[in-house]
């Protein structure tokens, strides 16, 4: 049985299953194109009035950094007490002009001042000590003198009597006793005598050797005596170089440890500039480099003496003498502007110097089309710089026009479009 099919009218007639696809359809192209208008960071428009624009060119590219140091002495001293103690007394101030050996300050130290008393007493017991000994070792020595000439004297006496009663026994006048009690008196007085001289020849190496180690000890003491006297003399604190006092850490009652620095003593003599160099250029820069500035419509070179390898926040020191003149009125502390030459110069591609390396590092740059309405982003690559030129290895053609000021309104849209 045939069915009949109603036909649809009104709204509800675009309301039909064969029509949904399509309705699909051209939902997700309206979705998309209003997505794209309203997304779109590619582009970005900005006032032209509020960049700063430069030519590329091709150009003599000198390479240089500019660099600021200050002069510092080319020798330095520093002054630090040997010895600690109370400043008593300050005799000149900074910036004072100084000859070698003059006085700077005077330190007091009373436990240095009872170390010296004590020291001079012990000196003074030992050298007592010694002049008794040696008074004893000499009436010894007399005593023993006096010994042998009285053993000498026995001998004599005994000699004589046993060379009689030897006489007398051989002549049967005289007992054997009295004979040989001779002869015995004669034998002791003889061995008695010997002994008395050995002593002596004892004595006598004894007594040198015991004077020595005395005489040893005593100038050992009188050394240190010294010493401690040299000691309270560098409680005055004197200039050991000729030159300018350049600053003196002490007050009068201050309390200063040995070895703290409280000072420094400039050489006036000779003078080199201490300058801080950006980490880019450190494997640049070595030992002889030259270097040029201007002072008082002048013309200086210098010359690096010494480049240090430590780096501090971002930055290298290195120290430059003077090569031939000096500027006059140099005085330490001083700002100098020097030019140093990393390189020859040669032709490059080259840009000017810009805000816009701060954000992009110098990797891409925004370039502006022949209308001048509108910049692209194009990718470079920088090599050296100097003060005034970035130096363009790829990227960049003469002639073409580049935004060289800051792209931080930009966000990084890959198209600057100008009112």
């Amino acid at each position: 049985m045939d069915r009949v099919i109603e036909q649809k009218t009104g709204w509800r007639k675009f309301v039909q299953k064969k029509y949904i696809p399509y309705y699909v359809g051209g939902a997700i192209a309206v979705i998309l194109t209003f997505m794209v208008i309203n997304n779109d960071t590619s582009a970005v428009k900005a006032s032209r009035d509020d960049f700063r624009t430069a030519t590329v060119i091709d150009g003599e590219f000198a390479d240089y950094v500019r660099l600021s140091g200050q002069a510092m002495p080319m020798t330095t001293v520093q002054i630090s007490p040997l010895e600690g103690g109370v400043v008593e007394e300050i005799i000149n101030e900074e910036g004072s002009k100084l000859k070698a050996g003059d006085v700077i300050l005077r330190l007091s130290n009373e436990n240095l001042d009872l170390q010296i008393l004590n020291a001079e007493a012990d000196l003074a017991e030992k050298e007592n000590h010694l002049r008794n000994t040696l008074i004893s070792m000499q009436q010894e020595k007399l005593g023993l003198e006096q010994n042998k000439l009285q053993y000498t004297l026995d001998v004599r006496r005994t000699r004589r009597a046993y060379e009689q009663k030897k006489a007398l026994f051989a002549d049967n006048l005289c007992p054997k006793e009295e004979f040989t009690v001779a002869q015995e008196d004669y034998e002791l007085a003889t061995g008695q005598l010997n002994l008395v001289k050995e002593r002596i020849r004892q004595d006598s190496i004894y007594r040198s050797v015991q004077v020595a180690q005395l005489n040893e000890s005593l100038d050992n003491m009188r050394k240190n005596m010294e010493i401690i006297r040299r000691r309270k003399d560098n409680l005055t604190i004197r200039a050991n170089i000729d030159g300018e006092l350049g600053f003196l850490d002490a007050v009068r009652g201050q309390s200063v440890m040995a070895g703290t620095k409280i000072g420094q003593l400039n050489s006036l003599d000779n003078y080199k500039i201490e300058a801080q160099i950006d980490e880019h250029y450190i494997d640049r820069v070595t030992s002889g480099l030259s270097a040029t500035f201007d002072r008082n419509d002048e013309h200086f070179e210098a010359k690096i003496r010494k480049v240090y390898p430590e780096v501090r926040n971002g930055k290298f020191r290195a120290d430059f003498k003077f090569e031939g003149q000096t500027p006059d009125n140099i005085r330490s502390g001083q700002t100098y502007y020097l030019n140093l030459q990393l390189g020859q110069s040669d032709n490059a591609i080259l840009i000017p110097k810009g805000t816009f390396f701060q954000k992009t590092g110098g990797s891409w740059i925004y370039v502006l089309d022949p209308s001048g309405k509108l910049a692209t982003k194009r990718s470079i690559k920088i090599g050296r710089q100097n003060p005034k030129y970035y130096e363009v290895m790829d990227g960049l053609e003469p002639g073409e026009k580049v935004i060289i000021s800051g792209y931080e309104s930009f966000s990084d849209s890959e198209k600057v479009i100008f009112d």
